[in-house]
């Protein structure tokens, strides 16, 4: 699914790297937006690590993001307040040199 900015939100799907050895966000792979962690997959560790990790890249609070599908899985779509596609563009073009 492409983002979608509505009402001054983003909606992307993202994929999620749990165990990695260093949190980073981007680049695509597809069209997802990559999110690795270094939370393992249990008891919803590696769902606020998402969480965090995106909030830090996006500029916004944590509260500000929510997993509104796949909770349990990998694949995510989360919906970011305040996000814009100009930020999404800014962070998958610093992260592509990475």
């Amino acid at each position: 699914m492409p983002p979608k900015d509505a009402a001054a939100s983003l909606t992307l799907d993202i994929q999620v790297i749990p165990r990695s050895s260093r949190a980073s966000v981007g680049p695509m792979l597809g069209d997802r937006l990559r999110v690795a962690v270094t939370s393992p997959p249990v008891d919803g560790a590696a769902n606020a690590a998402v969480i965090e990790a995106l909030a830090a890249a996006f500029g916004v609070r944590r509260a500000a993001v929510e997993i509104v599908r796949g909770e349990r899985g990998r694949r995510k779509t989360v919906r970011i307040a305040g996000a814009t596609r100009d930020a999404l563009a800014r962070i998958v073009g610093t992260s592509s040199g990475s």
